[in-house]
């Protein structure tokens, strides 16, 4: 029984102990020439303008969250759908459960789209209310 854990003990060692290995082996056998142009930042080949901490966007993050939690939804939706008829015939009807939960599940993300399009999440350019509509 040990033996399995030694196995995976060496697993996560050897695993562990290849990354500095390659940075090792990349650094003796790379050459080295330092250049000023190298260290400038790229920017997709044009000339570097202005400096390099600039306040970003804050609607990238947004969708971006907003992304990941709808397409965790998809990989979480997707072995059930290939799996619900098998639910339906020989679990003795745990279909029904599983259709239940499923329908809460989204219902839940649902409730967080609607939340969502309600605080104007998904519109790119946001209007802004003057004081006199207010």
């Amino acid at each position: 029984m040990y033996t399995q854990f030694a196995t995976i003990l060496i697993f996560l060692i050897v695993g562990a102990s290849m990354v500095p290995l390659m940075l090792l082996v990349g650094k003796i056998l790379r050459p080295s020439n330092p250049d000023p142009k190298k260290l400038t930042t790229y920017e997709c080949g044009e000339e570097p303008v202005g400096g390099s901490w600039v306040q970003f966007n804050l609607r990238f993050y947004v969708i971006a969250i907003l992304f990941l939690i709808f397409d965790v939804e998809v990989v979480l939706m997707f072995p059930i759908a290939v799996t619900f008829r098998q639910w339906m015939t020989s679990q003795a009807g745990k279909g029904l459960l599983v259709f239940a939960e499923v329908a809460l599940f989204i219902g839940i993300l649902l409730i967080g789209f609607a939340y969502a399009w309600v605080k104007g999440d998904f519109e790119w350019i946001k209007t802004t209310r003057s004081k006199k509509e207010s």
